[in-house]
């Protein structure tokens, strides 16, 4: 599944409120996010226009892991 190009941190954040995730503070250009569901779990999101490639994989992927869920079904339910 490709990860789309034109994605920014800000479009992410929104996207991640469905599974659970909620800002809980930002330093600089940096969202921390934090959901309790399945446990809890902190990721941290740079607030760029545009995330590259390899940096939106991998938060996806530790997404996906903590949600113990395959990364291509996480992908096709965001976007």
């Amino acid at each position: 599944m490709r990860l789309p190009r034109e994605l920014s941190g800000e479009e992410l954040v929104k996207a991640l409120k469905k599974y659970g995730y909620e800002a809980t503070r930002q330093s600089g250009s940096h969202i921390r996010l934090t959901t309790i569901l399945q446990g809890e779990h902190h990721i941290t999101i740079p607030a760029h226009k545009y995330l590259k490639v390899g940096t939106l994989n991998a938060i996806l992927s530790d997404i996906a892991l903590h949600l113990k869920m395959e990364k291509a079904d996480l992908i096709k339910e965001l976007f």
